[in-house]
């Protein structure tokens, strides 16, 4: 696969596993930007050793996390959600819910189910967060519980 090929096929998940971290439609394409330049930069010392998503996942995951970590430390604030909304123009009102809800929860949660939702096999989830495949599975269901009960407690 050539560089070309690795954006095409994964800008949009990439994408989204930041949009999962920040929910803020501007980072995120920022983020997910770095990421690929941290990717070109890197992508002649690419050794094969896991799977090319596997790696390009890692990669954003590094930049969210330090992205996250500059935020805590400078003290910024989070923007209200009616400014958010005004953002995310082309986002999907249950999408930018979604985002909203994994944005709440702790951050290896958040790598989790981001790259569930964007059909990463458990096995490689594993591989990138350093846990195990039998604890991703039990992270995943609870997340997904976790995920449903704030949608059914916003819908009443």
């Amino acid at each position: 696969m050539d560089f070309d090929e690795l954006y095409q096929n994964y800008w949009q998940k990439v994408f989204r596993l930041c949009m999962g971290y920040v929910n803020d439609y501007a980072t995120a394409q920022d983020l997910a930007q770095e990421t690929f330049i941290s990717a070109w930069k890197h992508f002649g010392g690419f050794r094969n050793e896991a799977h090319i998503g596997t790696w390009i996942y890692r990669i954003a995951t590094n930049h969210c996390l330090r992205s996250l970590e500059r935020k805590r430390r400078v003290h910024t604030t989070d923007l209200p959600p009616n400014l958010l909304e005004e953002q995310q123009p082309d986002t999907e009102p249950h999408m930018r819910l979604l985002y909203r809800f994994i944005s709440e929860l702790p951050e290896i949660d958040r790598i989790v189910i981001s790259l569930e939702l964007e059909g990463v096999k458990q096995a490689e989830i594993a591989q990138i967060t350093g846990l195990g495949e039998s604890n991703i599975r039990v992270k995943i269901h609870r997340i997904k519980q976790r995920l449903t009960q704030k949608f059914n407690e916003h819908a009443t």
